[in-house]
C-alpha cells in the first residue's frame, strides 16, 4: 500500500553522539545455545542484521550510527540495509516466505499488524524487554492479538502551524475550536495568501491529516456514515468554499503545504514536526505551532500516531534473536530515545521523557502534548485499516470537488471501508 504517514527524510539540527548511547535493559526469556553468529569460530553471535526505509543519505546515516552504537553495547556489529519504503513490505513478505528475514526489522506502525499476522515476528514479552511508561497509542500500534510485537523509540504527528507575523497583523488569535480556525482562515485570506492548508490528497497521507478533525469530532473508521464524520468533512468543504483555504488542497502533498507556508502564500497549515528544519531554515519566518483545533473548547485533539516500530522476526538462531532484542532494548532506553528526539524533530515514545523533552525543546511541546492522545490508526480495524483509509481519501475528494455532499461521501465510503 502507499506509504501513509511516514514523513519525508527528517533532518535534525543536532548530530547524534554515538558515545552517549547506553544498554539499561538486558533482555532475559528464551534461552538460547549452540547457535553459530557470523564472523564466530566459538558459538558467539557477533553480527546481526536490520531492515529499514532510511534510504535519505543523512537519516541512512542518523539511524546506522544509532544501530552501531547500541550493537557496541550489546557486543556486535549491525550491518544495516535500507530499501525504498514502497519495497519493504513485499520484501518483508518474500523473505518471510523464503525464512531469510534479518534479525532486527523496522515497519512502519500501520504495517505491524499485517506482519505479525503471518507469524514472521517474534513477541517482545520472550525477551522481558520494559515497555513501561509508553503512551498508550504507541503501545497500541504495536500490539498484535494481545501481544507485544515492536517497540518505537521516537513517534510524531500533527499540529497546527502558523505564521506569528501574518496573525499579528491580522489582529488574529490562535485558534482553539472549528469556530475560532473557521473565523481566521477567513480574516487571515487575502489576495495571494489562503487562510489555511492542509493535505487533502488521495492517499493516505489525505486521510492522516482528516484523522485528528474525524477523531475529536467523536467520528469512527469503523461507522463512517456518521452525523459526527460528516461534521468533520463538512469543515474542509467549508473552508474551501468560502475561498479561506484552496482548491489545490486536493493535489498537495505535506510538502507541497510546507512549501506554500514557507512562501507566505498560506498563514496556517496542519503538518508534522519533520517539517521544523526546513522551517528554522527559512529566512525571516516566524512560525509557532499549536494543537489541531477541536469542535469545541476544552476538549483535547486526537490526532493519528505515525512512526516506525523496531521488531525482532522469526528465525532459526535464538541468540541472534536475544542478541537483535538488546540493541532493540537499546534504541528505547530513555537515554537513546531523547538523543533521537533531537536529532530527528520527534516525540520520545516514553511519557516521562517525552515531557522533559518538551521543557528543552518548546516548538515540539504541542506535539508531546498531542502525543499523549494519540492514536494508532490500526487500534480499532487492524489489518483492515487500508480499506476504511481509503473510503475517508476518497470521500475527501469526492466532497472538496463538490460531487458529492460530506453525507454522500462518506456513505460511498463506508461502503469502502466494508467491501470484501
Amino acid at each position: 500500500m502507499i506509504r501513509p504517514t511516514r514523513p519525508p527524510a527528517r533532518r535534525g539540527a543536532a548530530r547524534l553522539g554515538a558515545g552517549i548511547l547506553t544498554l539499561a535493559l538486558v533482555a532475559t526469556g528464551c534461552g538460547g545455545g549452540g547457535e553459530t553468529g557470523a564472523g564466530s569460530a566459538t558459538g558467539t553471535v557477533t553480527s546481526i542484521t536490520a531492515l529499514d526505509y532510511y534510504t535519505d543519505t543523512t537519516e541512512h546515516a542518523q539511524w546506522g550510527a544509532s544501530l552501531a552504537a547500541c550493537g557496541r553495547t550489546v557486543g556486535v556489529t549491525v550491518e544495516q540495509t535500507s530499501v525504498p519504503g514502497a519495497s519493504l513490505i513485499p520484501r518483508v513478505l518474500q523473505q518471510a516466505s523464503s525464512r531469510t528475514l534479518p534479525d532486527l526489522l523496522m515497519l512502519d506502525n500501520p504495517d505491524l499488524q499485517q506482519i505479525a499476522q503471518t507469524g514472521a515476528l517474534t513477541p517482545l514479552d520472550r525477551y522481558g524487554i520494559d515497555s513501561s511508561g509508553f503512551a498508550r497509542g504507541i503501545l497500541s500500534a504495536s500490539t498484535y492479538d494481545g501481544k507485544l510485537y515492536g517497540l518505537a523509540p521516537d513517534v510524531n504527528t500533527i499540529a497546527l502551524f502558523y505564521n506569528k507575523d501574518m496573525l499579528a497583523r491580522a489582529g488574529v488569535a490562535v485558534p482553539r475550536t472549528w469556530a475560532e480556525l473557521k473565523t481566521a482562515a477567513a480574516r487571515l485570506t487575502r489576495p495571494g495568501r489562503y487562510g489555511m492548508a492542509v493535505d487533502a490528497n488521495a492517499t493516505f497521507e489525505g486521510t492522516w491529516q482528516f484523522l485528528p478533525f474525524l477523531w475529536s469530532n467523536g467520528g469512527d473508521e469503523k461507522a463512517l456514515a456518521t452525523p459526527q464524520a460528516a461534521q468533520a468533512l463538512q469543515l474542509w468543504v467549508d473552508l474551501v468554499k468560502s475561498g479561506s483555504m484552496s482548491a489545490s488542497v486536493l493535489n498537495w502533498t505535506q510538502s507541497d503545504v510546507s512549501d506554500q507556508f514557507v512562501a507566505g502564500r498560506t498563514a496556517m497549515m496542519v503538518n508534522g514536526p519533520w517539517r521544523i528544519s526546513d522551517l528554522n531554515e527559512a529566512k525571516g519566518l516566524h512560525w509557532g505551532v499549536a494543537p489541531i483545533p477541536v469542535p469545541q473548547a476544552g476538549q483535547t485533539p486526537v490526532t493519528p500516531l505515525g512512526g516506525e516500530v523496531w521488531t525482532v522476526p522469526q528465525s532459526a538462531s535464538r541468540a541472534r534473536q536475544e542478541k537483535a532484542a538488546k540493541v532493540l532494548a537499546c534504541l528505547n532506553d530513555s537515554t537513546t530515545m531523547l538523543a533521537l528526539a533531537r536529532e530527528h524533530f520527534t516525540v520520545p515514545s516514553r511519557s516521562a521523557v517525552a515531557s522533559r523533552y518538551a521543557e528543552q525543546v518548546p516548538s515540539m511541546a504541542a506535539f508531546v502534548q498531542s502525543v499523549e492522545a494519540a492514536r494508532a490508526r490500526t487500534g480499532e480495524l487492524g489489518v483492515r485499516w487500508p480499506q476504511a483509509a481509503t473510503g475517508i481519501y476518497t470521500a475527501i475528494q469526492s466532497a472538496l470537488t463538490g460531487e458529492q455532499t460530506p453525507e454522500e461521501a462518506l456513505t460511498h465510503a463506508q461502503q469502502i471501508a466494508t467491501s470484501p
